[in-house]
């Protein structure tokens, strides 16, 4: 078993929670160098809001986001409570990610499985990602039942993605579900990489609609959504603003008091 890759970056803390400074480009650029050399066993977590206050809750959340290979910033959340920690955190955006890392591994063979998303939702995305990126290899889908997988069933799974020879395992199984289902099978699939995606197997296979990018730019993609998702969202935004209230006073009070003579 290699390591995982953790390359050149800088990481910093927000509330005891690991987020990595970098830029899509290194991170295109250690996926194809872990791929190329076969080192196992990376992950990268999309780190939002939502997930940082369930990380000061959840141990084993926390424990999966620190441990990561990279913790990139997903939200302008995100980086509101790092300037309040003083720090200038880039948004590196899951679905954007996704994206840039199918066209960035067409000429480099890279192939791709899709875990996670609604009936027939993966194989949608599959086939409009195709369309967009001429030469992607889809190494493989699979859309899990809304239950426990039997150990039959995931044993099957197992088998599936490992005789894919895929080099990335996309999941889209909605947060906290997603994150669970990585830290517990990446001893089990020898796999370069695996990211949690969540929602981006909705957009890019246009089963829910995308925010404009004006309004992805100024980082309100998430009023967009709760317009859209008013249910869904209401709470988790409730979590995500919590968290980010109590960061920006928490980070303003730890660097006051370090001012202090």
């Amino acid at each position: 078993m290699k390591d995982n890759l953790h390359g050149m970056k800088a990481n910093v803390a927000i509330d005891g929670i690991r987020v990595t400074c970098t830029t899509f480009d290194h991170v295109l650029s250690e996926m194809g160098r872990a791929i190329e050399q076969r080192s196992i066993y990376n992950y990268i977590c999309i780190t939002n809001t939502e997930s940082m206050y369930h990380a000061l809750r959840i141990a084993e959340h926390l424990t999966y986001i620190n441990n990561s290979t990279f913790s990139l910033c997903d939200g302008i959340g995100s980086v509101i409570a790092g300037l309040a920690f003083g720090y200038k955190i880039p948004r590196l955006n899951g679905p954007i990610l996704m994206l840039k890392a199918c066209d960035y591994g067409v000429s480099r063979n890279w192939r791709h499985f899709f875990y996670g998303g609604k009936e027939g939702v993966a194989d949608l995305m599959a086939e409009k990602l195709t369309e967009k990126n001429p030469g992607l290899i889809v190494a493989g889908t699979y859309c899990p039942p809304f239950r426990q997988l039997t150990l039959e069933e995931e044993k099957k799974v197992i088998e599936l993605i490992q005789d894919s020879k895929a080099d990335i395992v996309w999941v889209g199984l909605g947060l906290l579900k997603q994150e669970k289902w990585i830290a517990s099978h990446l001893n089990k699939i020898r796999v370069p990489w695996m990211v949690g995606v969540g929602a981006a197997f909705d957009y890019h296979a246009g089963t829910v609609p995308w925010a404009p990018k004006w309004m992805q730019a100024i980082g309100m993609e998430w009023l967009y959504r709760l317009f859209l998702q008013p249910r869904l969202r209401i709470k988790r935004y409730y979590w995500s603003f919590i968290f980010m209230f109590q960061s920006i006073y928490k980070g303003l009070k730890l660097r006051f008091f370090r001012s202090k003579p």
